[in-house]
């Protein structure tokens, strides 16, 4: 065989063997362009626990300005957020299992709507983060360590509320000048009754006072209450706070103005419902607040590092009304104070 034919015949391989790599190329590349994707994982939805020892229709207005500061930040619920509802209807026999069962769900985050359920989502969890949308003393009750450094899985806001039910009785005074005797409706279970009291007694003293002290721990104890104020000669109410009072709240307003007794609230929600003074932290500012915790746990931060906060806004509302029922004229300098006037 010849060289040329050699040669000719290595051409024929070398070219054939080309003509195989170009194919193979192609075929791969075919198959990489037209090969279906893998199905992307879908994206996990945040899961929220909401704890409440009222009733939806009691918190209704707290409920959507929470939902509101959510809205606010880019959170609307059933696209990318779940919000699990739970609420103990005024009962305190429930919420260890309520909050046992938002532990279950495996929420991101629980947020609990107000002191008396704070305790049992603690007791439930030490993992998952808890949020108080307010509390009146969370480093007494054993919550967080300090306002500063809470410490462990639980932060949120604080109202402040044991420190100021004395200006309550201030704007009481001033109201009735030659007011004496308070009756003071408090539910001794309730975290912050003591030192709202003490606090209270504080500036009693010195406005020359006297208090009668009232132990409601159930709806049952409500007239009974009203009606040893009476007795006791009382001319004024101040009533604390307490799940128990919040759910009944129209009942208190409506036997103070039946009593024909001025009375002073620390949350709005009264005096919306005929009470005749609120002076408090607004609670609905800080449920909105609370949103903005919920949004920097679920974006990393922990609880431990989110100082706990206090309260910026207070309002000061009347019920000219409720004034009107009782026969009392309210003076224009506190009028002239108030951030509402319910005429």
């Amino acid at each position: 065989m010849g060289n040329d034919e050699r040669w000719e015949r290595a051409r024929v391989r070398e070219t054939r063997m080309n003509h195989k790599a170009i194919l193979f190329l192609l075929a791969a590349s075919f198959l990489i362009c037209f090969h279906p994707a893998e199905p992307q994982q879908p994206t996990k939805v945040p899961r929220i626990g909401f704890l409440s020892a009222l009733s939806p229709s009691s918190i209704s207005a707290r409920i959507e300005v929470f939902r509101r500061g959510m809205r606010e930040l880019e959170y609307v619920e059933g696209k990318n957020i779940v919000i699990e509802y739970r609420y103990a209807e005024g009962k305190a026999d429930p919420l260890s299992e309520l909050a046992a069962e938002l532990v279950r769900l495996k929420v991101d985050v629980i947020v609990t709507a107000g002191p008396a359920v704070t305790r049992p989502a603690k007791e439930a969890t030490v993992t998952i983060p808890i949020v108080m949308a307010f509390d009146d003393d969370p480093v007494g009750s054993g919550f967080v360590a300090s306002l500063a450094r809470p410490g462990g899985n639980i932060t949120g806001l604080s109202t402040l509320s044991p420190e100021i039910s004395g200006k309550r009785l201030e704007l009481l005074k001033e109201i009735v000048p030659k007011l004496s005797r308070v009756a003071v409706v408090g539910s001794s279970i309730h975290p912050g009754n003591a030192e709202a009291l003490r606090e209270t007694e504080l500036v009693a003293g010195s406005l020359g006072v006297k208090l009668q002290y009232l132990e409601v721990l159930g709806p049952k104890d409500i007239e009974t209450a009203f009606r040893a104020a009476t007795k006791g000669r009382a001319q004024a109410v101040l009533v604390l706070t307490s799940p128990v009072f919040t759910s009944h709240r129209t009942q208190i307003a409506g036997l103070a103005v039946k009593s024909r007794l001025p009375a002073i609230y620390a949350i709005p929600e009264y005096v919306e419902d005929g009470g005749l003074l609120a002076y408090g932290v607004s609670i609905s500012d800080l449920f909105r607040r609370a949103a903005t915790y919920v949004d920097k746990i679920l974006k990393g931060t922990k609880p431990a590092d989110l100082p706990v906060e206090q309260p910026k806004k207070f309002e000061f509302i009347i019920n000219l009304k409720a004034a009107k029922q009782i026969g009392l004229t309210i003076p224009p300098n506190v009028l002239a104070r108030a951030d509402r006037v319910i005429r």
